[in-house]
């Protein structure tokens, strides 16, 4: 919302037309609730064209099928059979050779704890898909990559795909991989292939489009044929950027563990951590979902630790053996620790007498926990959903009541609601802060009438319009268009009710993970303390991270606003404290020379410098947070994430991939309306300069 005269009266004029058809709507239904009649079958059509596609090719499918299912088989069976010292050393080894001797002992401390917990068999199967799913992904990225970066016209087609294939929910694809190639491993290994290899095509194309021409041209210059300049030339001097495409490759892979467990079937870790869930076992869930978290922490860190390397040439006069040092230990290590476990039975496998399971002490401790602090935590879930939550979804109107909020909203009190709307409006438009005025509008008849309950013309209306302010006439055209199929879909109560959740836990992990961050960039304790914890719920499976907030707060929207939150505030906190360490150092001393305090420093320089980057990070807090809406659907919401799952449920293709689209739209949307924002809050700053 602008404050330029126009755009103010603009603005002002659309939300009295929403105001007034709220009102007109109880007469008129159909300017609220978009009739049911007018829903495009749009779900039946694509269930027929998918069922001709599994009838039709179906033995393809089934036959590579077949055929994929032989190296996942070898890979398990080989991981199975090498004695888990092996495994812990090669590993060590590894990550030594990648960044040294701390990652090593804590890549060792990590698979010794997936021995010590028993869980070595299921942790091994885990890895076999990652194993076989990542360089199917590396190549896949790398060939599509190049071809990206060699076609402007094929580069226009991959990165719309790719924001397609990034936004829309792993369960969506999943069911339409389900029924064309079986129920098995290998339907884990497809999903896990098309979640993981977009990273690569964007990091290759980057890395091949940030070769410097003076490169390229000594290349020439030294008689390189295309073949030679691309191989020989670009691709080395793009390494780094490639290898950061294998790290977040690698790491997307690890990610689908659970997710591909759903649908493979194997006794693998993820399947375990689902089987646990639906048994509600805190403990053992945790376990379990601790294994996930630290396979992944591990090889992300050796893949990013052999990505930051700098390649170097190796010096005549160093020798063969220091060259390769790291790999005669392995070998040298491996082979012992192999003979020995011919003769040691605890090296060839775990001692099941040895196992440590604290599940029983953890259960225990939560009960406990839940006993002691059970009038708090009813209150806590009280307050939010009654006094945050409904009021968002469904209006003031509907959520006050004598068992709600101790009252009834009665026609007085709901006069001096609009009174008090209208006065806090006018002092901040007579403050010369229209913009603020006509937010404090809009949100007033939000709160008042619910998300869920304002009219569908004039939501899509108000952001085709503020699509074209930021953005002009291209982003207002595909805002319509995107917000149009979801209508036409019958699919905008759904959409409205992931908004509403997603739109609460997004502002409260952005305005929580951005003071964080604030205090982890001015004092260096905090961003020591919090580091590890974003570490560590970044890399737990999402799934995991849902347990203990079910547990306490049991089944329903609270639950998964929690678990939403916890996700979300990541980026948040990461986004902001990177861009108040990343500034001029130059600007920072002359704004110190002049007299600034430290609060006038943070307030009036750094933030307005570091706006881009932390405007991203709330661009990837709205993506996590919709990647979470699926995960969420399993304790109790009822927005496009619960519909997803019962397509996935049902075997209903249709409903899977008209929700998993509307996600997809939300995110798009969400993510080209921060970016516009972010660019003309800069391009205002700039011109305050």
């Amino acid at each position: 919302m602008s404050s330029n005269p126009g755009k103010f009266w603009i603005w002002l004029i659309l939300i009295g037309l929403l105001l007034s058809t709220q009102f007109i709507g109880s007469y008129t239904p159909w300017l609220v609730n978009y009739p049911t009649e007018w829903v495009i079958p749009l779900t039946g059509i694509l269930n027929a064209m998918m069922n001709w596609l599994v009838e039709t090719t179906g033995w393809l499918f089934r036959g590579l099928s077949d055929i994929l299912a032989i190296p996942v088989s070898v890979v398990q069976q080989v991981l199975q059979w090498v004695p888990w010292p092996v495994i812990v050393v090669l590993g060590g080894v590894a990550s030594w050779a990648a960044s040294g001797w701390k990652l090593a002992l804590f890549s060792t401390l990590a698979l010794l704890y997936m021995v010590f917990v028993g869980y070595w068999p299921e942790s091994m199967n885990s890895l076999s898909l990652v194993l076989i799913s990542v360089p199917l992904a590396i190549v896949t990225g790398f060939g599509f990559g190049v071809w990206g970066f060699r076609s402007k016209r094929a580069e226009n087609i991959i990165m719309p795909a790719l924001d397609m294939l990034q936004t829309i929910p792993a369960f969506a694809y999943l069911l339409p991989i389900l029924l064309l190639f079986g129920f098995g491993p290998v339907v884990g290994l497809i999903a896990s292939l098309l979640f993981a290899f977009p990273p690569m095509v964007r990091n290759t194309i980057l890395g091949l489009k940030s070769v410097q021409a003076e490169i390229i041209e000594s290349g020439l210059m030294s008689g390189a044929t295309p073949r030679q300049l691309f191989w020989q030339v670009r691709i080395p001097t793009a390494a780094r950027q490639l290898l950061l495409g294998v790290n977040q490759t690698t790491m997307a892979a690890v990610s689908m563990v659970i997710i591909a467990s759903i649908i493979g079937g194997t006794a693998d870790i993820g399947w375990e951590v689902l089987s646990r869930i639906r048994k509600a076992q805190f403990g053992e869930s945790i376990l379990a979902g601790v294994v996930i978290a630290l396979l992944a922490m591990v090889i992300d860190r050796i893949t990013y630790g052999f990505a930051g390397q700098e390649s170097k040439e190796q010096s005549s006069e160093t020798g063969p053996l220091h060259r390769h040092r790291y790999l005669l230990i392995a070998i040298v290590s491996s082979v012992t620790l192999f003979i020995l476990s011919s003769f040691i039975p605890a090296l060839r496998e775990w001692p099941e007498a040895w196992v440590v399971y604290p599940a029983d002490g953890m259960n225990r401790w939560l009960e406990n926990f839940i006993l002691n602090w059970s009038e708090a935590i009813g209150t806590i879930k009280t307050i939010a959903f009654f006094y945050i939550m409904l009021p968002v979804k469904v209006g003031l109107v509907d959520t006050i009541s004598p068992y709600s909020w101790g009252f009834e909203f009665t026609p007085a009190l709901k006069l001096m609601y609009g009174l008090a709307v209208l006065v806090v409006a006018g002092l901040a438009w007579f403050r010369q802060r229209k913009s603020l005025s006509l937010v404090i509008l809009f949100f007033a008849i939000l709160f008042y009438f619910g998300l869920t309950k304002l009219s569908w013309l004039m939501l899509i209306t108000m952001a085709s319009y503020m699509a074209f302010q930021l953005g002009g006439r291209t982003l207002a055209i595909g805002t319509l268009l995107s917000l149009l199929f979801l209508l036409l879909t019958g699919i905008w109560p759904q959409a409205m009710l992931s908004v509403y959740l997603c739109g609460i836990a997004v502002v409260i992990s952005f305005l929580v993970g951005g003071f964080i961050g604030v205090l982890a960039s001015e004092i260096e304790a905090v961003s020591r303390i919090i580091r590890p914890i974003n570490d560590t719920l970044q890399t737990m499976p999402l799934f995991v991270i849902l347990i203990p907030f079910v547990m306490i707060f049991k089944i329903g929207e609270f639950s998964a606003l929690l678990a939403i939150v916890a996700y979300a505030i990541v980026p948040a906190i990461r986004y902001t404290e990177h861009g108040l360490r990343n500034l001029p150092a130059d600007v920072l001393e002359a704004s110190t020379s002049m007299g600034c305090t430290r609060w006038q420093l943070l307030t009036q320089v750094k933030l307005p410098l570091a706006l881009p980057i932390i405007m991203l990070g709330l661009n990837q807090t709205i993506m996590y947070a919709i990647a979470m809406l699926v995960i969420a659907a399993l304790v109790g919401t009822n927005g496009l994430g619960q519909q997803v799952y019962i397509g996935l449920g049902d075997g209903d293709f249709g409903i899977g991939i008209v929700a998993g689209i509307g996600m997809a739209i939300i995110a798009m949307v969400a993510d080209r309306f921060t970016q516009g924002w972010s660019a003309s809050r800069q391009k205002a700053f700039s011109g305050n300069d």
